[in-house]
């Protein structure tokens, strides 16, 4: 794989030049992650150094880690880069039922001298280990994700081994997770033994920095399929992307942002030379390949994404989700259970007016657009969810279109409309269809009172 590794410790300023839902669980309480069809995981680092909590879609992520804290020799951690930003991630992350890990270590110009130390004996090993934990708690995280780059086969991959199972033993009895960043290809995979395997929730394989073109479709699967051939179950094998170029370090946003068409590519021509990378067709073919054959898609990182239809985020969630924004500008009824209509009650177009089902009488309080920022529209003003709330039972209500996240919806396959922000459906409460029924959001789980035909 060449070196050195994308996770270096990179100044901002050189990165800005550079299945379907109809399986679905019960809606995530605060203490669990969000839930995606078949427990599917959208992992994404936040780096200390670059990138916006407050711009992170978090709604369309699993789990997110910050990266980096950086050990030393003796077992101790050094201070964590930004803590602050730490700590609004994980209120942002928490605020929206993402779970949120720190990773240790990263390529540190390939310096894992530190690693090779602390592992080397039981009483620096525990040192780490009670180190982590007490940062864990610290920081109200939810797990460790390890990215030591790289131990090596032999002695320093039985270390890795005693560190990972005591790490392990002392997260999964606190409830929190382990996890590992991983190397594609070549000598290091085997300085992961296999006796790791059950000791993490899963691995994050780096399938990025290697390949002809850069992180292409076949040898990204490849090297998922060299970890399940060592024994890593299909469930523990999550398959990593790249949201930057190679042979040079240019974002997925900055290329998208020379042209709007690089986000179909997978390559293109940067001051003469070629660079490659993943544009959205690749992404979602690797995500229906990890849908049917690992346990999730990961992205290195989530500073480099761009918003809106270029989002490889996006990509990813919509693939998983079998929706996305509901196909825009159609206008008429929204229908649920029993044929009844959504309804503005009374036709009022005051803000906070009630959300309702109502016999259909095709007047214009029951006349709805899907507009293409995934908002539904009707007498001008937008279904919104009553003060954003995210909580079982918030009513829904007609309110200014203002672009939150309460007043998006995204179409799932099997007829439900997922509000994002909440994780939660649009649902009429009490499974009725009468009369002045009022509509709210609940957990997914799909059932007749939650199921929606849209304007045809």
């Amino acid at each position: 794989m060449p070196r050195p590794h994308v996770r270096r410790r990179l100044a901002a300023g050189a990165l800005a030049l550079a299945t379907t839902a109809a399986t679905l669980t019960l809606a995530p309480t605060a203490a669990e992650a969000v839930v995606l069809p078949n427990n599917f995981k959208s992992v994404g680092y936040m780096p200390s150094w670059s990138g916006n909590v407050n711009t992170v879609q978090y709604g369309k992520l699993t789990h997110i880690n910050y990266a980096f804290v950086l050990p030393n020799g003796d077992g101790s951690l050094r201070p964590v880069e930004n803590p602050g930003k730490l700590s609004s991630l994980v209120s942002l992350g928490h605020a929206s039922n993402v779970k949120v890990s720190i990773a240790v270590g990263g390529w540190n110009d390939g310096d894992d001298s530190a690693f090779e130390a602390l592992a080397a004996n039981s009483g620096t090993r525990t040192a780490f280990v009670n180190n982590l934990i007490a940062f864990v708690n610290q920081y109200n995280l939810d797990g460790v994700d390890m990215d030591w780059e790289y131990p090596d086969p032999g002695a320093s991959a039985n270390n890795y081994t005693l560190l990972m199972q005591q790490l392990g033993s002392a997260l999964h009895s606190r409830g929190k997770l382990l996890t590992a960043a991983v190397v594609s290809e070549g000598y290091y995979v085997d300085g992961v033994p296999t006796a790791v395997f059950g000791s993490v929730d899963w691995l994050n394989i780096m399938a990025y920095d290697g390949g002809s073109p850069h992180a292409g479709y076949d040898w990204s699967i490849a090297s998922v399929n060299r970890w399940k051939s060592r024994g890593l179950p299909a469930a523990k094998a999550v398959l990593g992307v790249p949201f930057y170029s190679r042979p040079g370090y240019y974002t997925y946003s900055a290329l998208v942002g020379m042209d709007p068409a690089n986000a179909n590519r997978d390559c293109t021509t940067v001051g003469g030379a070629q660079q490659c990378y993943n544009g959205v067709p690749t992404v979602k073919r690797k995500t229906q390949w990890a849908l049917a054959n690992a346990g999730g898609m990961m992205n290195w990182e989530l500073s480099q994404d761009t918003t809106g239809s270029t989002s490889l985020v996006s990509a990813i969630y919509d693939t998983v989700t079998g929706g996305g924004t509901p196909p825009s500008g159609r206008t008429g009824p929204i229908t649920g259970i029993g044929g009844a209509c959504v309804d503005v009650a009374a036709a009022s177009t005051a803000n906070g007016t009630a959300i309702q089902l109502y016999g259909c009488n095709g007047t214009a309080a029951q006349s709805w657009t899907v507009a293409g920022d995934g908002t539904l529209r009707a007498l001008g003003k937008c279904l919104d969810v009553t003060s954003a709330g995210t909580a079982n039972g918030t009513r829904i209500q007609l309110w200014d279109c203002n672009g939150t996240g309460a007043q998006t919806w995204q179409a799932q396959s099997n007829g439900t409309l997922r509000n994002p922000a909440s994780g939660r459906c649009l649902d009429a409460t009490g499974n009725s269809s009468a009369n002045g029924t009022r509509l709210q959001i609940w957990d997914c789980f799909g059932g007749a009172n939650q199921v929606w035909r849209l304007p045809a």
